[in-house]
């Protein structure tokens, strides 16, 4: 039996009307006019009009020029993390041609969107590392053309971000942000080419966008606030679980934060030290209200029931705190990624470790995992029959498929075969 030491003030809501709207329009807009009204917009929301949006390679240079050494040096070596962990899932797959009887070839290749587009949010928070995720991501898929978005900061430049999307591998980088962005990559402006797909996170107007915009184009997810679960059993430093939980609920005030664990103890220590280490954090104004409103602890009676409470949460990111973590892996199945035992956070997986933290949410885990190396390919197959022997045994077995559908047509092409190659008689040809 489940029993909630703390519930969630408020329930989470989906999409506002006046969002859905608002959205509407500026795709609308930017599909009827092109670079004007993407101008215009982002002059509106962004106050920036410059001469051109796409950074040139001297524009590039020259900011990334002004980013510290030291910066430019953990971008290198958190891009080679993802990179590495990219190019080790584009090796697990395969292209294949098989024989499944003599003279039938059945192939599989995957091959790479031609063009993906890379939406990198701004706003309060550069995220500087969703140039990795998506950029380099895309680039060891093998996309040819990969159109990086971020917008200004409050008039300023973002130099880190314009520097990860550059060692990334953009192919253009474009200071332009919101919706505006996303429009004008996925149906295309007079100086802005568009894309076969959309990747990257963003706020309510970006996550409206793409969700409208998907079937004319691809996109990675239908992106919603981030989440967190953390199951612990009585084992767990309660300190440690308040900071992870925090660690997440900074990203929004609609951001989930979820303690399940088989200590009481445990849950009201660290509903006491969540209090007292928002005190003073730098950024409670968001933490605050997402723990207020939507955190929860949840106390249960053994892990079995902890970890089947969590797959039905199907959160964004789940992390186990408990003696025995690696069970979670059999133990669990609805979760866009697993953070095991307590030299593992989040954090490692959002900033630096290598793992994609592009992340499916709103229960989207019971379907899908997050972005990864073959979301830009097209799995893809092939066909050839090279034996006249065969293609009549198909053809004859295609003619009786067929008209059990009453498709006729469909079945007088196996008819053919059947009678070129081995002489069948074909009644109902003129």
């Amino acid at each position: 039996m489940a029993t909630h030491l703390k519930s969630p003030a408020a329930v989470a809501t989906s999409a506002a009307e006046g969002v859905r709207e608002t959205v509407a329009a500026v795709i609308a807009d930017v599909r009827e006019r092109g670079d004007a009204a993407v101008r215009e917009y982002s002059e509106k929301f962004d106050n920036w009009s410059p001469d051109s949006f796409l950074l040139s390679a001297d524009d590039i240079d020259r900011i990334v020029a002004t980013v510290p050494s030291q910066a430019i040096d953990d971008i290198r070596a958190v891009q080679a993390r993802v990179r590495g962990f990219a190019q080790r899932q584009l090796d697990s797959l395969r292209d294949f041609e098989v024989e499944t009887e003599p003279g039938v070839l059945l192939g599989q290749r995957n091959i790479p969107v031609r063009a993906a587009g890379a939406y990198v949010p701004g706003g309060r928070y550069p995220l500087v590392a969703s140039a990795h995720m998506t950029v380099v991501t895309a680039k060891v898929a093998g996309v040819e053309r990969v159109v990086a978005c971020t917008p200004p900061i409050r008039g300023e430049i973002p130099a880190a971000t314009i520097a990860a999307m550059h060692l990334a591998g953009a192919d253009e980088i474009y200071l332009l942000g919101g919706v505006q962005a996303v429009a004008a990559m996925a149906v295309g402006t007079e100086t802005i080419g568009r894309v076969d797909l959309l990747a990257g996170p963003g706020n309510a107007y970006v996550a409206e966008a793409k969700r409208q915009l998907f079937g004319e184009v691809g996109i990675d997810l239908f992106a919603g606030p981030t989440e967190i679960l953390i199951v612990a059993d009585d084992a767990a430093d309660p300190f440690v679980v308040a900071v992870d939980l925090l660690s997440q609920a900074e990203h929004g005030p609609d951001s989930p934060a979820v303690l399940i664990t088989t200590s009481e103890t445990l849950g009201r220590e660290v509903m006491d030290l969540v209090d007292r280490v928002l005190v003073d954090m730098p950024t409670r104004d968001f933490a605050a209200p997402a723990w207020r409103d939507h955190g929860e602890v949840v106390l249960v009676d053994d892990l079995a029931q902890a970890y089947a409470l969590a797959d039905r949460y199907a959160f964004e990111h789940v992390q186990v705190l408990t003696r025995e973590p690696r069970e979670a892996l059999t133990a669990m199945r609805d979760y866009g990624a697993l953070f095991l035992g307590e030299a593992t956070c989040v954090s490692y997986g959002d900033k630096v470790i290598g793992t994609n933290h592009t992340l499916p949410t709103r229960k989207a885990a019971r379907y899908t995992g997050g972005l990864w190396v073959g979301k830009y390919l097209k799995t893809v197959t092939y066909q050839e029959v090279t034996s006249t022997a065969a293609s009549a045994d198909l053809g004859r077995l295609c003619g009786r498929a067929a008209r059990l559908e009453l498709f006729e047509g469909h079945a007088r092409s196996g008819d053919v075969r059947a009678h070129k190659y081995e002489g069948d008689p074909l009644p109902w040809a003129p």
